[in-house]
């Protein structure tokens, strides 16, 4: 048979990194790594072809060489999910939808098979029925598989110049219980990780494709098993250091990672540049009423600062909307944010996602109000908030309007990089990065309406930060997609 694997595009959002990919000429930042991981499932005799949306177009001599169509996606690619399967479907394709999706939106009429859960231990059986003509409607494995039974992904059939970063998964679940966190109800509480010989042999093939460079470890929690995890990182080490350290990588991780100087040394000698933190709000009657408690009873600037004391950039997540939210909140945030000198700062407002905590309690508190798109920066509130709706959405916006002001922004920048401990980490440069600074010289630099502020803070790098320089560039571009994106949501 043959198989085409299709992942819809994102739309234009924070997270889509559109205005900022533009700058290295890559298309998207990650390729899609779950339908990469199924795909050697499949019977070997098959035939596999992947088009991911975010970087080509779907031909009509696809749609014709194919048998059938495996799509996988998010809540937020709905809308150029539901195009590709009508488009599917119009050729006489079956199309079976896997993917976070599944779990949180009723796809009738659009799939003809949904599987819902972690697909590796549903395939073999998904492909005798399909290969039979008996799709079942559904799919679900009762167990979540361990995952030793995930193999590595087959990078044959994606073209890495057109992303910006591989992708690898470590680890899935986390050991916390946030009430708006839909991962913990997909994956579960227990943290399950894959063995240090798996993710070395997953790493040997990346760089056996041809890969240098980022590598994104995907892990919602990658720090979920601390103890795993520091079995990991050695061999992590090593294996980069025999090989000339090919990658830096970054990842996803809670924030008591800032409690454990054995973990952050590990991370940085294993040449990580930078993490993701859910901080979500300095308010601690939020985050006690949201059940972040990995959060509360300890001081949140003084963890930021201790991990990047390591060398590791901090990119934050914050959230607004929360019942405890007080009026001061957005006030508040802003000082956060930028006493702690973080660049990137992923702002949100509170969505009740399909089958959370949160979900269930305000739906029988009859205060949902729509079904939520995945999107929690550029729609419309979910649910009716304790806060006047229209002062929580004229709030966000001030905020996002604040941090993302190019002085604003810049000076985040300078700050973090004085805070920024000594880093073992060694960025591989190739040709797309040299693109960048010269793109970024000339739009941000000649062109934009803040080049002054832009040349200003160059100035100030090379004066204070020259050892820097790269890392500043980087901030500098992403700064100019946040702030683009900024401005087309508070303008709209």
């Amino acid at each position: 048979m043959n198989l085409l694997f299709l992942y819809p595009e994102f739309p234009h959002t924070f997270w889509s990194f559109k205005h900022a990919l533009k700058f290295e000429g890559k298309r998207s930042a990650y390729p899609p790594l779950g339908l990469l991981t199924i795909a050697p499932l499949f019977p070997a005799g098959w035939q596999r072809r992947l088009i991911d949306l975010n970087v080509e177009r779907l031909r009509d001599r696809d749609l014709e060489w194919a048998d059938a169509a495996l799509i996988s996606g998010m809540l937020i690619q709905r809308p150029s999910l539901e195009q590709v399967a009508r488009r599917c479907r119009e050729r006489g394709l079956p199309v079976i939808v896997g993917g976070p999706i599944t779990s949180g939106a009723d796809l009738t009429g659009l799939a003809d098979s949904a599987v819902r859960g972690e697909a590796e231990g549903l395939i073999p059986q998904l492909a005798a029925d399909l290969e039979a003509g008996r799709l079942q409607p559904a799919y679900g494995c009762p167990e979540r598989p361990a995952m030793c039974q995930s193999p590595p992904p087959d990078w044959s059939l994606v073209r890495q110049r057109k992303y910006s970063a591989m992708a690898l998964q470590y680890s899935r679940g986390c050991p916390f219980n946030c009430e708006f966190c839909d991962i913990i109800e997909i994956y579960g509480r227990r943290p399950r990780t894959k063995s240090p010989e798996q993710v070395v042999v997953e790493l040997e093939a990346l760089r056996a494709a041809g890969w240098r460079g980022s590598v994104f470890i995907v892990d919602d929690n990658f720090i979920g098993n601390k103890r795993e995890v520091k079995q990991l990182l050695p061999r992590l080490i090593q294996w980069n250091h025999d090989r000339g350290r090919p990658f830096h990588f970054f990842t996803q991780a809670s924030l008591n990672l800032a409690e454990d100087d054995e973990l952050l040394g590990l991370m940085r000698d294993a040449n990580f540049i930078k993490v993701f933190l859910g901080i979500e709000t300095p308010a601690e009657a939020s985050l006690l009423a949201s059940q972040k408690h990995q959060n509360t009873h300890r001081d949140l600037l003084d963890s930021v600062r201790r991990i990047q004391s390591y060398g590791l950039e901090v990119m934050g997540g914050f959230i607004l909307g929360f019942d405890n939210d007080p009026p001061s909140i957005f006030e508040e945030q802003l000082r956060f944010i930028r006493e702690s000198a973080i660049p990137v700062a992923m702002v949100g407002l509170l969505t009740a996602l399909p089958g959370t905590q949160l979900y269930r309690r305000l739906l029988k508190e009859g205060r949902l109000l729509l079904e939520s798109t995945g999107n929690n920066t550029h729609d419309a509130l979910n649910f009716i908030p304790r806060m006047n709706t229209e002062t929580l959405v004229e709030g966000y916006k001030a905020l996002l309007k604040s941090i993302y002001a190019p002085e604003e922004y810049y000076r985040r920048v300078l700050r973090f990089l004085e805070h920024r401990g000594p880093s073992a980490a060694r960025s591989i440069h190739k040709f797309s990065d040299y693109v960048a600074v010269a793109k970024s010289l000339l739009w941000q630099g000649l062109l934009d309406r803040s080049r002054f502020t832009y040349w200003r803070f160059l100035a100030k790098t090379l004066l204070h930060h020259r050892r820097s320089f790269d890392t500043a560039m980087a901030l500098a571009i992403m700064g100019y997609h946040l702030r683009r994106i900024t401005e087309s949501y508070c303008e709209s």
